[in-house]
């Protein structure tokens, strides 16, 4: 151990008088380090903040190992330094140890600077995992310059050090992230990033500083880089070289592929599962969430129906920091500054109905009908439309929480999704019909996915139970018996659906009831639920049933869209797929076969279907009139519902039937996000609320159309690339 200590000692000693290595160790870094904190604004997020840090540190390690210890080691050889410890004597492992040890201890003073500037000048906050980040950090250095020491061991002079070194130097720096963000780059060059150390050591840095991990999380490639420690240990001493004449065979560099072995089982395992690539993506969906904007002269439509005529709105970290009543000091707040002069802000809107698994038309190709990424696409164009949330009110139940856990993590960029899981019905009822058309298997799997038909109320219960702990987010029960225009069906016993509401209740889970006759809404505002949905198209909702519904806070959810969809379907008029911004998000190929079926639809008389729509369009009056809190949903999925902005038609409707554009908007906005029980995070425009935005061409308030006149997207505080949206697949 002794000779260790002294080894250790001595190249400290020399470290503190050699100004290049003190230059190289503080100041160079420190240069890149202000730079690129100017070139990201680091003053705006701690995310870009962090994401320098990250930078600078692989720019460094690199650097620490490859020329600190590979080269330097080479130098003391050619000028003769080791052949003096040689004659010492003393053997090569301390010399090795040494220069590990001393070149950690040289740059961990320059992790600490880069914190302290970061704080002191950018203010980001000190991490809470700082100590996770010293100790993988510590782990990379030692691990790099001992591949440096595995250069100075295999070469048998410095002309060969500098070509090894820049051979593998240059790709490690230029495509593991630290100078260009690995997510911007083609997929085929993210594959071969995944076989070099660096990018490794880059993400790793990066999921402890942005993604808040810790150690243990990054267990793979600490264990890779320890395993390159040790074998470059090894190896290096076994190759140890003291004096310039002593030579090697060029087939000795072939143990720079033993070091570096681990990193090629990991890039070939990473070239197969993209997981990297995929971590890669959400830490810089991240990063850009933790941007500071400002949305400066702005109308403000806050959500609970307060309008701010010019404003603005201060985003930071994903969240709404400050809302102004008058236009921002934009000098003292370093944020990108929107200039939204003649726009209108609005909260992200929410569609409370949809049915995720199905498109909403017809494909030509069956094949369309069983693409997995279809959902995730669906959500892509709600987000696209301005629309940051939408509830499942019926869909497969582990398609759903599969869809919801993608999108939540990043790793999909599309609409926040909440699932209710499957329905709650009778046998033979409401809609057991759609499942006759499914073949056999299918069919089968749909009645363990799609439909509970529980016998009795404690089964019912222990139902409701077991959809909890599966983790969905609220429940639905159907109550409709049908008619002889749609179809009759079996409806469920009110005391099965009394107790599926009543156990929902108890176990904190919001409730939906899919109706179709007053009495139906009767008997589900009698039983708590917590929105109606549809109401009635056969005869008109008492007032009495609208007071309860009042009383109780439970809302209405006309759902206009689908019942329009109904009449144009049996009427043949296609021109609901001619809005402009249905026709940017939905597919092509979609719009085009559906148009084709309307198309040839045997014709009925329109006015054999004025009746329904003025029942729906009464009861949604009546509902507003007597106060009934009102919310938005479309029904999505549905024939000529077609995914993308279903809301702003159904807002449309409401303000041809009569309801203000005020009213509509806040129930597509505050209402929604209150009956999702997310209205701490989302639905309005105010501080600590998520920063789901959309800025408008217009006023919505005055014309209820400009919902589809988009300027802008922003969810959680990303500001989203529409032109890519759509394209994720791709």
């Amino acid at each position: 151990m002794r000779p260790y200590l002294a080894q250790i000692k001595s190249s400290l000693q020399l470290m503190g008088r050699d100004r290049s290595m003190l230059f190289f160790s503080y100041v160079f870094p420190l240069v890149f380090f202000f730079l690129f904190a100017q070139l990201f604004d680091g003053r705006q997020s701690a995310a870009a903040m962090a994401q320098v840090i990250s930078m600078v540190l692989i720019i460094g390690i690199l650097g620490n190992g490859f020329f600190g210890a590979g080269m330097r080691a080479i130098q003391d050889r050619e000028t003769n330094v080791l052949r003096r410890f040689k004659v010492a004597p003393i053997s090569a492992a301390p010399i090795i140890v040494a220069s590990l040890v001393s070149g950690l201890v040289a740059f961990l003073p320059s992790v600490f600077l880069f914190f302290f500037f970061a704080a002191t000048i950018y203010r980001m906050p000190l991490p809470h995992n700082l100590f996770s980040i010293v100790v993988f950090v510590s782990i990379g250095v030692i691990a790099f310059r001992a591949m440096g020491m595995i250069i100075a061991a295999v070469v048998n002079s410095a002309q060969e050090g500098s070509v090894l070194t820049q051979i593998l130097y240059l790709p490690m720096l230029f495509l593991s992230g630290a100078t260009f963000p690995l997510s911007i780059m083609p997929i085929w060059v993210q594959t071969i990033a995944q076989f070099m150390p660096a990018t490794y050591l880059y993400q790793g840095t990066q999921a402890i500083m942005i993604g808040g991990q810790g150690v243990l999380a990054n267990l793979v490639a600490v264990f890779a880089l320890l395993i390159t420690l040790a074998v470059a240990l090894i190896v290096g001493t076994k190759l140890f070289r003291w004096e310039k004449e002593e030579k090697i065979s060029g087939t000795a560099k072939l143990w720079i592929l033993a070091v570096l072995a681990p990193f090629f089982i990991m890039g070939v395992y990473q070239a197969r599962t993209k997981q990297n690539i995929e971590q890669a993506k959400i830490l810089a969906r991240a990063a850009a969430r933790n941007r500071s904007v400002l949305f400066q002269n702005a109308r403000i439509f806050v959500g609970n129906g307060t309008v701010i005529p010019d404003g603005a709105v201060l985003v930071r970290n994903g969240k709404v920091a400050q809302v102004f009543t008058a236009p921002a000091n934009t000098k003292s707040l370093d944020a990108d500054v929107v200039d939204a002069a003649g726009k209108t802000l609005i909260p992200g809107l929410i569609d409370l109905h949809v049915h995720i698994g199905a498109p909403g038309g017809v494909y030509r190709d069956i094949a369309k009908y069983a693409d997995p990424n279809a959902p995730k696409r669906r959500l892509a164009a709600y987000l696209y439309s301005g629309i940051t949330a939408v509830r499942s009110t019926g869909d497969w139940l582990n398609q759903s929480l599969n869809l919801r856990a993608e999108i939540e993590s990043g790793k999909y960029l599309g609409a926040q999704f909440f699932a209710c899981g499957p329905l709650f019905t009778a046998e033979g009822g409401h809609p057991t019909e759609l499942l006759k058309v499914l073949p056999e298997s299918l069919r089968k799997e749909g009645e363990e996915q799609f439909l509970r038909v529980p016998k009795s109320p404690e089964q019912a219960r222990r139902m409701v139970d077991d959809l909890k702990h599966a983790g969905v987010d609220c429940i639905k029960g159907v109550l409709d018996a049908g008619n002889e225009n749609w179809g009759r069906f079996n409806r469920l016993d009110t005391k099965i659906y009394d107790a599926v509401i009543a156990e929902a209740i108890r176990d904190g889970l919001p409730s939906v009831t899919h109706t179709g006759s007053a009495a139906d809404v009767k008997d589900a505002a009698d039983a708590d639920t917590s929105s109606v949905e549809h109401g009635s198209m056969v005869d008109l909702i008492p007032d009495s049933t609208f007071s309860e519904m009042k009383r109780k806070g439970i809302a209405y959810d006309p759902t206009v869209s689908v019942f329009e969809a109904m009449v144009d379907m049996r009427t043949g008029n296609p021109e609901l797929l001619n809005r402009s911004l249905l026709q940017q998000a939905a597919p092509a190929d979609l719009l085009e076969s559906t148009r084709a079926v309307v198309q040839k639809e045997n014709k009925t008389d329109p006015e054999r279907f004025n009746g329904l729509m003025n029942r729906v369009n009464k009861n949604l009056l009546n509902a507003y009139k007597s106060d009934v809190m009102l919310i938005a949903g479309s029904d999505a999925g549905n024939m000529l519902v077609i995914h993308g902005p279903t809301v702003q038609h159904e807002m449309e409707l409401w303000v041809k039937a009569g309801i203000p554009a005020a009213v509509a908007l806040q129930a597509a906005t505050y209402n929604a996000a209150k009956i999702l029980r997310a209205d701490d995070r989302i639905g309005s425009i105010q501080p600590g609320r998520d920063a789901n935005l959309v800025l408008l061409d217009g006023d919505p308030v005055k014309d209820i159309s400009n919902t589809e006149h988009i300027y802008s997207v922003m969810f959680r505080g990303e500001r989203i690339d529409r032109s890519e949206l759509l394209k994720q697949d791709q």
